[in-house]
């Protein structure tokens, strides 16, 4: 059988967070976008590795069990394949959130733990230093791995960023809306500190690097910040979350995009 030339790869660790979002999407239910899951993975890239060993599309798509992908999401993929590959023949990867050289975030994607739609939209493709791990898009002719040493599931979206950098290939931002149905996050864990110093020591001669989330610097002091500030604001930011448990198409009607395809399709 030819494989397909799209293929989603999915972490998994519960059953009805995976239900309710990610196998809700018209692509998914279709067949349109085939899913690879694997379940329990010991870090993000053991199990993404595992991901890329077990499937053989063209383009691997790795998305969060509570992702929810808009009706013609797909269709909307290859249109933006089409514009990187305009400007950047042997690009990497893709991202549906990321954060350029200015440290600028780029969407949008709705996010219900933030009760917004975070990130700017450009109308071409934004050269970017990292990635939301919500939804990576990947070029498999580009010969990437995920770093198996990296602990935990955290900042993997800025290492495979950096990894590709380090091989003279590009990872770009473009318009992908989706509906991230992810709960509130208090803090940062201790898992999260472990990634961070990793990517320290790893990357040190390319610091300081813009993660969504937190800046990784040499001597640390950002995460020290980022845990402070997280602490002050941590009821404003609950009380701006929303149920996690409303059916994501919802979401996706409210921000605007229940069908991204073209007006004229």
């Amino acid at each position: 059988m030819t494989p397909p030339r799209l293929q989603l790869v999915c972490l998994c660790n519960n059953q009805e967070i995976l239900e309710s979002n990610l196998v809700r999407s018209a692509d998914v239910a279709s067949g349109r976008l085939p899913l690879h899951l694997e379940w329990s993975a010991p870090s993000a890239a053991i199990g993404l590795n595992a991901g890329i060993d077990a499937t053989s599309a063209e383009i691997l798509v790795f998305v969060h069990q509570d992702v929810f992908l808009p009706q013609g999401w797909a269709d909307l993929l290859e249109r933006r394949i089409a514009e990187v590959a305009a400007v950047d023949p042997d690009w990497a990867l893709i991202g549906a959130f990321g954060v350029d050289l200015a440290s600028t975030g780029w969407g949008p994607v709705w996010s219900t733990s933030l009760g917004a739609i975070v990130g700017q939209i450009s109308p071409c493709p934004v050269a970017v230093q990292s990635f939301d791990e919500l939804l990576i898009v990947m070029r498999r002719g580009a010969g990437l791995r995920f770093d198996p040493g990296l602990p935990g599931f955290h900042l993997y979206g800025t290492d495979i960023v950096q990894s590709a950098a380090a091989k003279g290939l590009g990872a770009w931002a473009v318009p992908l809306p989706l509906i991230h149905n992810d709960g509130f996050h208090e803090a940062l864990d201790a898992s999260f500190d472990a990634a961070y110093h990793y990517m320290r020591q790893k990357w040190h001669a390319r610091l300081p690097l813009k993660a969504p989330v937190v800046r990784i610097s040499w001597h640390g002091l950002n995460l020290l910040r980022q845990h402070w500030h997280n602490r002050r604001t941590a009821q404003l930011r609950k009380g701006l979350a929303l149920a996690r448990q409303t059916d994501p198409r919802t979401f996706a009607g409210l921000c605007g995009w229940s069908d991204l395809a073209p007006p004229d399709a």
